[in-house]
């Protein structure tokens, strides 16, 4: 979704849940979800996995 592109390119430039939550109005439980859906959906393990296929996809 448009929210979770937004979570991912925010995550892998390396602001923490609590600075996302506040940029985009929401709690950070609902960033962790989003967080959680990205690396389901993408088959990605951790944050470093989902930076670096940020960096390699040109996200950020």
């Amino acid at each position: 979704s448009d929210r979770e592109f937004q979570v991912l390119t925010n995550l892998a430039s390396g602001k923490t849940a609590g600075q996302i939550a506040t940029e985009l109005g929401l709690s950070v439980k609902t960033v962790s979800t989003y967080r959680t859906r990205i690396l389901e959906k993408m088959h990605l393990r951790n944050n470093a996995e989902l930076i670096h296929y940020a960096i390699q996809n040109k996200l950020v």
